[in-house]
């Protein structure tokens, strides 16, 4: 692929500085990069080893130095980055059709342009919107729906009843409907309690690879539209995640927690259940959170507590064995 730097230039809403005539063949590291590259600095450090570099020329903050080479001056240098990227290497193109080895129920609804991949299966009454991507051996449940432009990625199973917006995207392996973990002690049994929810995920979610997202044991569990999950995350049953949200690898979030807009869990943070996460709120990572936390909070270690509080205990704590040696201990 070829571009100019003037035509990327408005393509990524930056301002060209330089040349816009050469010819662009790829986006590359600053070590990496050649004489047709473009390349990419986000601080001082970066912008002189951009200018000692081979690029042709650089994507850099709008309060970047003059330099030899062209420049595209951006307001936020890595979304320019993120969207340079996505013009050299675009999403995959996939055909319309359905695999022969796919298995396909009673009442299946397929709209315009959709891929069902290799052994995958849709149970009765599932609907899939237009450009929807299956991949091999994914397993949808009966009554369950997609919207338009979803991409799920092969081995992921929703079970029964799930509803999936737009412009969602499910790696590989993860799993979203299975049973919430409910039982109840009857004497020395354990009863379990039947789960008759569903999930809702609303459009522009991502979801990484070996997810588990439980069914509400009624109602319905919710991730709310913008929200991006890692990999390796546990959601139970009847959690409510607000809009753009971050939920780091290996977090936990255990049943009917209320997690507000715009929160992060950072990787191994846990949140006990029935607990409310206000917005903007930052939990750190392998922090246990154990009680509410009002909007903007930001906490640290087990248990959560405001994050320079954490960190003086953590201080006084290390100088502990010197002051114990002091007093002869």
């Amino acid at each position: 692929m070829l571009i100019t730097v003037r035509d990327l230039a408005k393509q990524i809403g930056g301002e060209l500085e330089g040349d816009g005539s050469l010819s662009i063949s790829e986006i590359a590291p600053i070590p990496h990069a050649r004489t047709t590259s473009i390349t990419f600095a986000e601080n001082p450090k970066h912008c002189i080893a951009a200018e000692a570099s081979a690029a042709a020329a650089v994507i850099v903050p709008q309060t970047a130095p003059a330099s030899k080479k062209t420049l595209i001056r951006v307001k936020n240098p890595r979304a320019a980055f993120a969207r340079t990227l996505a013009i050299f290497h675009p999403p995959r193109a996939y055909p319309a059709q359905v695999h022969p080895t796919a298995q396909l129920g009673k009442n299946v609804r397929l709209s315009e342009g959709v891929f069902i991949g290799e052994f995958a299966v849709l149970r009765d009454n599932v609907s899939i919107g237009n450009r929807t991507v299956i991949e091999a051996h994914c397993v949808i449940g009966a009554g369950t729906s997609l919207g338009d432009d979803c991409l799920l990625y092969p081995n992921v199973t929703l079970y029964h009843d799930i509803r999936i917006g737009n412009r969602v995207a499910i790696h590989a392996g993860s799993v979203i409907g299975s049973d919430g973990f409910g039982y109840v002690q009857d004497g020395a049994e354990r009863l379990k309690i039947p789960q008759i929810g569903n999930v809702i995920i609303e459009d522009d979610v991502e979801i990484g690879a070996n997810v588990t997202i439980d069914r509400a044991t009624m109602d319905s569990t919710l991730i709310r539209r913008w929200t991006k999950i890692d990999n390796l995350v546990q959601i139970a049953h009847n959690v409510t995640l607000g809009q753009n949200c971050i939920i780091v690898s290996q977090a936990g979030v255990a049943g009917s927690v209320e997690i507000g807009d715009n929160v992060t869990l950072a990787g191994q943070a846990g949140i006990a259940d029935h607990l409310k996460i206000g917005a903007n709120s930052v939990v750190a990572a392998q922090s246990g959170v154990s009680e509410n936390l009002p909007a903007g909070s930001i906490v640290f270690g087990t248990p959560a507590q405001p994050v320079m509080q954490t960190k003086r205990q953590i201080i006084a704590l290390r100088k502990l064995p010197e002051l114990l040696r002091k007093l002869g201990k």
